[in-house]
């Protein structure tokens, strides 16, 4: 399918947009902000065999936890992708990634696309726990959907890929569900000491995502004084137990302040023999694989895609 984006969308329009944007100072603003973006994120999404919104995944005393549920076109059974959008751990749903989503299902996925619990009405570690109970679910339901349980993959970006990695490292030694075939973890956090060193030691101009962003979302998901245990923790830092990760794809651009996140997993998992790729886009923003008016970004989500295929095993 061509690139598609919203009518009149051009790449000047879409700086002066972001550009235009007040940094979030709380948890409302900023899902104000992923709110009055997702339209235009998510405009011409890609055709895909079916679509089945707000599937109940887990039932809790705090609320239902859901996930939109794509079908490919075409018989299966489907390798099954399940997806976790970002947002900060605090904001987001499957319908503010929905497009992005769907990708995977238009290259043959079925995609479990999950709207974990939020922080900080769920902090630490109440989204990871869904985000666990999700891939062991999409295992058992996967034939409900014309998917294969004996092939799953994890997907995230963001704050979803910091909870991909987390998930894949805990599911490592569960014997419960087959092994992930694969992660695709696009400009994630993956280190969070080194995320509070770097906020800490960022000047007042550094920008609003250093400084207040980064610790509105810290407090949010962790609480205002976490410990140095618990930072270190692989379910919050994955970077260390990424030696435990699936074959993962990477995905980040230079603009990004969370570059030398992805780097840092990176060299890890080089180190370790982890099969990898490190895909790096000179000069894209923080989640520009939703800004498919970015010419490197269907690029790069293609590339994820191939790295996908190649590791989720044929039938």
């Amino acid at each position: 399918m061509s690139q598609s984006s919203a009518p009149g969308l051009d790449l000047s329009h879409l700086e002066r947009l972001l550009a235009s944007l007040p940094p979030p100072k709380s948890v409302t603003d900023l899902r104000a902000m992923l709110d009055g973006l997702s339209p235009l994120l998510n405009a011409s999404p890609p055709a895909v065999g079916r679509l089945h919104e707000g599937v109940l995944v887990r039932d809790l005393p705090s609320g239902r936890v859901t996930a939109d549920v794509a079908e490919p076109a075409g018989a299966g059974p489907h390798p099954v992708l399940v997806y976790l959008h970002g947002g900060g751990w605090c904001s987001g749903s499957p319908r503010s990634h929905r497009k992005l989503a769907l990708r995977f299902a238009e290259a043959g996925f079925v995609v479990v696309n999950l709207g974990y619990r939020l922080a900080p009405e769920a902090p630490f570690p109440g989204p990871l726990e869904d985000c666990l109970f999700a891939v062991r679910w999409a295992a058992r339901q996967a034939q409900r959907f014309d998917g294969d349980p004996a092939r799953i993959a994890v997907a995230g970006d963001s704050a979803g890929a910091n909870l991909a990695a987390a998930a894949a490292i805990a599911l490592a030694e569960d014997r419960s569900v087959a092994p992930l075939s694969a992660a695709l973890l696009f400009y994630g956090v993956f280190d969070f000491p080194t995320l509070v060193q770097e906020r800490e030691a960022a000047s007042a101009a550094a920008g609003a995502f250093e400084r207040e962003a980064v610790a509105m979302m810290l407090a949010a998901y962790l609480g205002e004084e976490p410990s140095e245990a618990l930072l270190r923790d692989p379910r919050v830092s994955p970077l260390h137990g990424a030696e435990k990760l699936p074959p993962s794809c990477l995905v980040v651009g230079t603009g990004d302040p969370l570059l030398g996140q992805s780097n840092a997993l990176a060299a890890v998992l080089a180190r370790e023999g982890v099969p990898h790729e490190h895909i790096v886009c000179e000069g894209m923003p923080h989640g520009f694989l939703q800004m498919e008016v970015l010419p490197p970004a269907r690029e790069a989500l293609g590339r994820a895609i191939a790295f996908l295929k190649k590791h989720v095993p044929s039938t």
